[in-house]
């Protein structure tokens, strides 16, 4: 008998993001993953309706635009303290 095999939505959205964003094909994701296309194909589909995909991009953006600020305070930070052992 065959047991259904069920995901967790993190990895669903994995599998969906790989195509999206890095421009693989379906058939290679799904291969990778060894699930059939079709199942990533519905999953982009679910989250393009509930809004699930945009909201985890623009939390990914805010989360570079929050790392671009600290890298930028920390390198004003640097050169403060050298000035100051100077």
């Amino acid at each position: 008998m065959d047991t259904r095999r069920t995901f967790s939505r993190e990895f669903k959205l994995a599998a969906v993001k790989k195509v999206i964003e890095q421009g693989l094909s379906y058939a290679a994701v799904a291969k990778d993953l060894g699930i059939r296309d079709n199942l990533i194909r519905k999953w982009k589909k679910s989250f393009d309706e509930d809004g699930t995909f945009q909201a985890a991009v623009a939390g990914s953006q805010s989360i570079q635009a929050e790392l671009k600020r600290l890298r930028e305070e920390n390198r004003q930070l640097k050169m403060e303290r050298d000035i100051l052992k100077k």
